[in-house]
């Protein structure tokens, strides 16, 4: 049996500061093989740079994952093409998006494959998802396989996990940086959560300062958005699961202030 922990968008230095304090414990408490970030919001101001992709890293995890934030900024585009282990979405259309959205990690007795998907309900128009991931598993030869489904819509993701219950080991929902109370085995082998939540300021709108969201939603006028201050809380979930036939056995979800 083997662990891996997946931890929910980490929002902004606090959240880079924060994840550097509490993942060493975090997985030796659980036994953790492989962790997993998603580090698309890890940048100052939104997006991921190589300065906050290396503080994901040193903190401890293996792979990051991303969203619709992660060409945000220029400098990823070399950062994408030469650090596999940082994947965006593989539903981006083929052609001018740098990077891959499949990572496989070889564990000497297994291996583990993380896949990168974005919805598209309220999102950007990408390629289908649901086709995407079909062609992507015909390539996978491993039966360890993992899902960051990055969307809006709790029905997408929903639908997506169910989908997929029983052709991967789990599906971990991100975007919405609110963690939701689903955890789940679906069909008996797939850990399904629709958000894993956020790492970053708890006293926020989503990791950005509160009065700036408030006042975009009164007023209407763009807004330049700024990391909110104050104490941290990290959101994830831990999935213990057979590596031989990539069955989920169990999945807690996690809070840690």
């Amino acid at each position: 049996m083997k662990n891996i922990l997946f931890i929910g968008d980490v929002v902004g230095q606090a959240g880079c500061d924060f994840l550097r304090k509490k993942l060493r414990d975090l997985k030796q408490h659980y036994k953790i093989d492989i962790t997993v970030v998603n580090g698309e919001n890890s940048a100052q101001g939104n997006g991921i740079t190589l300065t906050s992709a290396d503080e994901i890293i040193n903190a401890g995890a293996d792979i990051i994952t991303t969203g619709n934030h992660v060409f945000r900024r220029r400098e990823v585009y070399n950062l994408l093409n030469s650090a596999d282990y940082i994947i965006r979405p593989a539903n981006y259309p083929e052609g001018k998006a740098a990077g891959r959205g499949v990572c496989t990690l070889d564990m000497g007795s297994y291996s583990v494959a993380v896949v990168n998907l974005m919805g598209t309900a309220f999102m950007d128009t990408l390629d289908n998802p649901f086709a995407k991931i079909d062609e992507i598993l015909e390539n996978i030869d491993t039966p360890n396989i993992f899902v960051d489904f990055h969307g809006e819509a709790t029905s997408e993701k929903k639908a997506m996990g169910h989908y997929l219950k029983g052709r991967v080991t789990g599906v971990f929902g991100t975007h919405t940086h609110v963690q939701t109370a689903d955890e789940a085995i679906l069909g008996e082998h797939t850990a399904y959560i629709t958000d894993a939540g956020m790492t970053g300021v708890e006293d926020s709108c989503l990791g950005v300062e509160s009065k700036i969201i408030i006042d975009r939603f009164r007023f209407h006028l763009p807004a330049r958005f700024k990391e909110a201050e104050g104490e941290c809380f990290l959101c994830g979930v831990a999935v213990s699961f057979d590596e031989k036939s990539g069955t989920a056995k169990s999945i807690e979800r996690i809070i840690i202030r």
